[in-house]
């Protein structure tokens, strides 16, 4: 090897691999010994050791370094065991395996791969590795049972013949998913003859497994075109923007911006869900303001439920309702993320509904409410204050796991150290048992400060879900993403059924929360929202806005719990909704979607195309993997408002809060 060559594989496994949490000293030497230019085609070998997949042969490709490091961490090898690996590619896996396991046996579909595939790994001086050109999905029963089984393809299930092979004790990693673009990267472990334990690591993409108990496809199908097609140099549609704007409304300032047209759209909508395509942007927080204001002061609405914590919300709900009891003593948002709520763009409007109510009899008065009965995010900070304590690196693996829970999140790079350890499980009873009584007392605060708007069979059903919820809660899980979604909407039902017949609501929420889920990528993974749910709910009696923006700044940390930060956006993709709205070259817009708006422009737009998200957490570096989802904007949306360039929102500095009363929700 020549110093050159040292140099390129010690780089990638320093800045690709330990840099994003993978720590097994077994993978780490595997990977920085293993040639992986052998296992590419001469014409990307230059490219061999870059942070991406190359293309092989036959349409396949080998997976970018981390993936295949990421994968094998997560099987927990000790050394010398006996490992099938399902799809060969280029033997690149295998050759990594070799250098862990003592024998590795590694199935291959099509014939000219496995036939390249031995190639290499007999040039490479691999003798332990064993290579069979056969059908993947039903393994290799001559040689079973194996201690650990690798699966580089997605299955639409786990299949039963590769379940019957594992060994007791043993482990498999495969790729999940009901849809064949859009997998969970999963953990099999063999508990006993016919128990099987399952753990939930990553959301990933890899090529369909096909065969007997996988996808049943053509041959000339087999090719499945990624849900994210990302070209190199893609053609721009030069006749669109101009299409979008002559039927927006435009605007230059969000304060200038004319708001009767899209009232008047609104119509008698008892439900309006507005939007934002970031948690930190305070053009999306003002006009989302304005309008509420005009549907307050217009049409009557009478309750604003938020994606936030309800015990906070119920301290913002005694203040601009002036009740008369004595808030709790504690503040409101004052942990991680902040600058979410507590910021001088939501105290403009808190202070506004303040003085607004105060003339109206007490019934007649617009509440605020939280719709996060169970405060994800308070919830989240005492698991890590918990793991702090009682193991450091647990609270690492923690972190790293929220955050990344959003929908968009596309690289499981970013789940870092994922693989979870017996360690963190064995923490699992104690942090749910902490939870379930942090939530008992939170909903003291809530119901001292807030309108007790769940009758005592409510309560106690919230109390039983609660151990539930904080189950899938602790581990990171993508399921808690709809639990939660669920237990918001029943939370929005609930408060508008306390209001009876006249209750009116709107929701301020993330964009990816009140778009229509269904119209989004979200639904390949069997994930929904708020604002599909609402829409199969309240029919056209339901309207959406969602925000975009094309570049600026933005208040966002970059990990969980980590400090905030004012970032710059990076300009939007070619490939973006977002890019086809900044050719307009207009300030801002407004523009209708609703089905009778149907035309050329909904023909166009409803072609599926990338979307910006940015959570409480942005970065930039990983921009596409890690903010990019896939969605048809005219289905997911009734209303799209825009404004190209944006700044960050301006959070509360306590010294800005002296002097505030006792009853001001954001203390001091």
């Amino acid at each position: 090897m020549t110093d050159l060559e040292k140099q390129h594989r010690e780089r990638m496994v320093a800045e690709q691999i330990f840099a994003r949490g993978v720590r097994d000293k077994r993978v780490l030497d595997a990977m920085s010994k293993v040639n992986r230019k052998a296992f590419v085609p001469e014409n990307v070998r230059n490219l061999a050791y870059e942070d991406r997949p190359l293309p092989i042969a036959a349409g396949q490709t080998i997976s970018q370094p981390y993936i295949v490091a990421y994968m094998i961490e997560a099987l927990v090898l000790k050394g010398g065991e006996k490992v099938l690996e399902i799809g060969a590619g280029s033997g690149y896996a295998a050759a990594v395996l070799a250098e862990i396991a003592g024998e590795v046996y590694t199935i291959e579909r099509i014939d000219q791969l496995a036939e390249k595939a031995a190639s290499n790994l007999i040039g490479e001086g691999y003798e332990n590795v064993h290579i069979l050109h056969a059908d993947g999905t039903i393994g290799w029963r001559d040689e079973s049972p194996f201690d650990a089984i690798l699966v580089s393809a997605g299955a639409p299930e786990i299949p039963l013949a590769l379940k019957q092979q594992l060994a007791i004790g043993g482990r498999m990693i495969i790729p999940v998913g009901a849809d064949p673009k859009v997998q969970e990267l999963i953990r099999i472990t063999r508990v006993d003859e016919n128990v099987y334990d399952r753990e939930d690591l990553a959301d990933v993409r890899f090529v369909p497994l096909i065969g007997k108990e996988g996808w049943e496809l053509e041959e000339a199908e087999s090719e499945i075109t990624r849900p994210r097609v990302i070209q190199t140099l893609p053609r721009a549609n030069e006749s669109l923007p101009s299409l979008i704007s002559s039927n927006a409304e435009a605007f230059s300032t969000v304060e200038e911006a004319s708001l009767d047209s899209l009232l008047k759209r609104i119509g008698k909508s008892r439900l309006v869900l507005i939007g934002e395509a970031s948690h930190g942007t305070s053009e999306f927080y003002r006009m989302r303001a304005l309008i509420t204001k005009r549907l307050i002061e217009e049409k009557n609405f009478n309750i604003i439920a938020a994606e936030a914590d309800w015990p906070d919300a119920a301290r913002i709900d005694h203040y601009v309702r002036h009740r008369n009891t004595p808030p709790s003593e504690w503040t409101a948002f004052a942990r991680f993320p902040t600058w979410m709520w507590r910021n001088a763009e939501v105290r403009e409007f808190i202070d506004w509904l303040h003085y607004y109510n105060k003339a109206l009899p007490y019934n007649d008065r617009t509440g605020f409410y939280g719709l996060d009965l169970y405060s994800l995010y308070n919830s989240a900070r005492a698991v890590v204050d918990y793991l702090d304590e009682v193991d450091p690196d647990l609270a690492i693996v923690a972190r790293s796991r929220y955050g990344c829970l959003s929908p968009w999140e596309a690289d499981p790079a970013a789940y870092g150290h994922a693989a979870l350890t017996g360690d963190y499980r064995d923490c699992e009873q104690n942090v749910v048992r902490m939870l379930a009584e942090l939530q008992k007392k939170q909903m003291e605060y809530a119901n001292h400060d807030g309108e007790r708007f769940l009758d005592a069979s409510q309560n106690a059903q919230l109390v039983a879900n609660a151990e539930r919820y904080y189950r899938i809660m602790y581990y990171g899980s993508r399921a808690s993403w709809n639990l939660r979604d669920s237990h918001m909407f029943d939370t929005l039902l609930n408060v508008m059924t306390f209001h009876g017949e006249n209750a009116k609501a709107v929701v301020w929420a993330h964009n990816s929360h009140i778009g229509d889920a269904s119209a989004t990528e979200m639904s390949t993974r069997g994930e929904h929202n708020i604002g599909q749910l609402c829409r199969e709910k309240f029919g056209e009696e339901s309207y959406s806005i969602g925000f975009g923006t094309d570049h600026g700044t933005v208040a966002a940390a970059s990990n969980w719990d980590a400090p905030m930060e004012v970032k710059q956006v990076r300009p939007s993709h070619p490939q973006s909704y977002e890019r086809l709205f900044h050719l307009t070259n207009k300030p801002g817009l407004i523009l209708p979607l609703r089905a009778e708006q149907k035309g050329e422009l909904y023909t166009q737009l409803s072609k599926p195309r990338l979307e910006r998200a940015i959570g409480v957490i942005y970065r930039p570096e990983t921009e596409l993997a890690s903010h990019y989802f896939e969605a048809v904007l005219p289905r997911q949306f009734d209303e799209y408002i825009w404004i190209d360039q944006t700044k960050a929102i301006t959070p509360i500095s306590t010294a800005q809060l002296e002097g505030v009363p006792d009853t001001y929700p954001f203390g001091t």
